[in-house]
Order: C-alpha cells, then structure tokens, then sequence
C-alpha cells in the first residue's frame, strides 16, 4: 500500500496494529451495516479487555455478541442492548462494564470526536441519571449537561462503495454510525462490498472522504436480519 491508494489484501494487514486493551468504534444499526468481516478477524485474533463504542452488542451468535461471547470485551459505550441475553448475563454479573448513553448523545460524541471538538452540552440526559455528575449550564432558560467526545484507537466501519483512495459510499440505514464512526478512529479500517477506480464515484454521492480512511478491503457479507417480520398479506 502506498500513496493514496488505501486497498489492503487482507484482514491481517487491515487490522494490524490491534491490541488488547484498546478502543474500538463499530459502525452500524442493529445488525444492519455492521463491519462483519473486522469483528471476526478481531474474535481470531483473541484479544482481550477491548473498550467497544457501538450503537449495540449484536446478538448472541453474530455481530459484535461474538467478542461478547468470547470474553474479549472489557466496557461497552452504546445505547441499545436489548437483543443480546449473554450481554444482560454479563452486565448482571458485574463482568461487564457498561456505560449506556442516549443514541443521538452517542452519535455527537463520535462526530464531535472526529471533528477535534473535546465536548458539547446537550439537554438529553438532563435530570435522570445520564446526567449525574456532569457540568451543567443553562442556555435561554433550558438547562444543558456538558458531555465528551469520543475518539478510539480503531474505527471498523462497513460501506458499499468505495474507490481505491478510500472514498465511501454507505446505502441506506449502513449510514447510521458508520459515517461518525470513521472519522473518530485513529486508524480507520473500512470494508466494502466493492471497489471501484477513482472517478467512478460521483463526488455528491461521497458519504466519508478518503482523508478519514486508513485501511480498505472488500469482502462479502451475510447481511443478517434481526428482526424478520412478514405480512401475512
């Protein structure tokens, strides 16, 4: 790799670096966009005590619930957990640490993160206990509770498209997280259905500049549902 060309031939080379102890921010909704083949080179790789920053923790068997289930993670910083038994047996039992945070909070963390912004007050959280322990002022007679960024030692975020200096493009709800996710990563690996040469992406449609990415592969994913509803019209 060299240049603005961002294309890696494997997870090994994406991830390089990885170590246990580290930050990791995860794009994604539910299992929708979720970076499915970085969370599994992360659960072979075995480290441990990992900090994860995500929307949720997947689901038992899939997802970030992988690395759940392996005892890789340390503390999870998401909004969202009801899809996962293992992560209430875990929290339950004081072997997980957890910081819940309200999603729209979480999101601004991660882009104010990425934007070198340190914090922002916001009114979500005021007076429960989201906001216990935290600065407090008042702005045109509302009051506002003072949180900080996030920012992580890597950021695994799925897209689409992408042409090979790391220009992305995210379809649909792959647009939550993701885009926030990869500006926040000291290093950003992105994987994506397909990659395309420079200029075959129209430059409106480019979600997250190839500035903010590090590390490309493309790969296939299982693109699994959550939740399958059907109409039984």
């Amino acid at each position: 790799m060299s240049g603005f060309n961002k294309v890696v031939s494997n997870f090994d080379e994406a991830m390089d670096g990885l170590q246990s102890g580290m930050t990791v921010l995860a794009g994604g909704f539910g299992l929708c966009g979720i970076p499915e083949g970085c969370i599994e080179h992360i659960r072979q790789s075995g480290v441990k005590d990992l900090t994860i920053v995500s929307n949720n923790c997947g689901v038992d068997d899939f997802g970030l619930g992988l690395l759940l289930k392996d005892k890789q993670i340390k503390k999870m910083i998401s909004s969202y957990v009801g899809e996962n038994a293992e992560f209430e047996r875990q929290f339950l039992s004081d072997e997980l640490e957890v910081e819940l945070t309200p999603q729209g909070t979480l999101a601004e963390k991660m882009r104010a993160g990425g934007a070198g912004i340190p914090a922002f007050y916001t009114a979500t959280g005021y007076g429960t206990p989201v906001g216990e322990g935290k600065e407090v002022r008042e702005y045109k007679g509302r009051k506002y509770i003072l949180e900080e960024s996030i920012t992580g030692d890597f950021a695994i975020v799925r897209g689409w498209k992408a042409d090979r200096y790391g220009n992305v493009v995210y379809r649909h709800t792959a647009q939550n997280f993701n885009p926030m996710a990869a500006t926040a990563g000291k290093i950003t690996v992105v994987e994506v259905e397909e990659i395309v040469e420079p200029g075959e992406l129209e430059p409106s449609q480019i979600h997250t500049p190839g500035i903010f990415v590090n590390r490309l592969i493309e790969t296939s994913f299982e693109k699994r549902i959550e939740q399958r509803t059907l109409s039984n019209e």
